[in-house]
């Protein structure tokens, strides 16, 4: 006795395997932003020591059980540090990436809606943010208040908003002239409708993938103006402040230039498999 079995073609089972693997990436992506953020959180009050403060007889202490991560050349705690540290980069990221999504999400969605004049003045707007590199305005408005999170914030929103618009844009368009909108637009639908029930949930997962980008653009950057000195200054707890800090004293205590490398890295990889699994899937 004999039986067929179907077998299903090549490419479904490619895709199947490739779905499947996205999915483990966006758990251990998951997995460490979760862990990071709940460090982050509770990690500051957990630890209880104040980052500030400084015992020159603790000098570069080995991790230990009194300080888990080793004391810098100051006898302060690097986790406090670290702690710290954690806490104001993914909250400032996290506050400029949302609010830089706001306006460049709604700005886009109206240039694709009403095009003509309105559609080139903001594509133009657009233009010129981006003649400016991101970096570079961060540091322009880092310069007019050195040390302030405002500065910071600002700099980053208005670099990270033009991504939103172009990709809110180009996104929009096929929705805007789709069946499901003009028969929504004949019904008498208004535009608020439309974008609640068209235009957002089509947009949805590419925003998703964008905001993780714009998460781990912010934490970079934020890191590069603490090493290059024009971001926080000292005594503020920061990853990129914290390196250059710990730099020189990596011949005689290397663990301390390792833990903020490490945490970067960590919160760069999660951001990038949770941006990656999203664009996969």
């Amino acid at each position: 006795m004999t039986t067929d079995v179907k077998r299903a073609p090549l490419p479904a089972l490619l895709a199947a395997s490739a779905a499947r693997r996205a999915q483990g990436r966006q758990r251990i992506g998951l997995a460490l932003i979760g862990a990071l953020a709940l460090f982050a959180l509770v990690g500051p009050w957990l630890v209880g020591i104040d980052p500030a403060r400084q015992v020159l007889d603790d000098s570069l202490m080995p991790p230990g059980a009194q300080h888990w991560l080793g004391t810098d050349v100051l006898g302060r705690s690097v986790l406090a540090r670290l702690a710290h540290a954690a806490q104001r980069s993914l909250g400032l990221a996290l506050l400029a990436a949302l609010t830089a999504a706001v306006p460049g999400v709604l700005l886009g969605v109206a240039a694709a809606w009403r095009g003509g004049a309105t559609e080139r003045a903001l594509v133009m707007l657009a233009d010129a943010v981006m003649s400016v590199p991101g970096l570079l305005l961060v540091v322009l408005f880092a310069a007019l208040a050195p040390g302030q999170h405002w500065a910071l914030y600002v700099g980053l929103s208005l670099s990270l908003w033009v991504e939103y618009f172009r990709v809110s844009r180009a996104a929009s368009r096929p929705v805007l002239a789709g069946d499901a909108v003009q028969a929504s637009r004949l019904l008498g639908f208004g535009g608020g409708y439309v974008l609640r029930r068209h235009l957002l949930p089509a947009l949805a997962p590419v925003l998703a993938t964008l905001v993780a980008f714009s998460l781990a653009q912010s934490v970079l950057s934020l890191a590069a103006l603490g090493v290059v000195g024009v971001g926080l200054q000292p005594p503020t707890p920061e990853l990129g402040l914290m390196m250059i800090e710990l730099l020189p004293h990596y011949d005689e205590a290397p663990w301390l230039i390792a833990a903020p490398v490490v945490l970067l890295m960590l919160l760069v990889l999660g951001m990038m498999l949770l941006a990656g699994d999203r664009e996969a899937a």
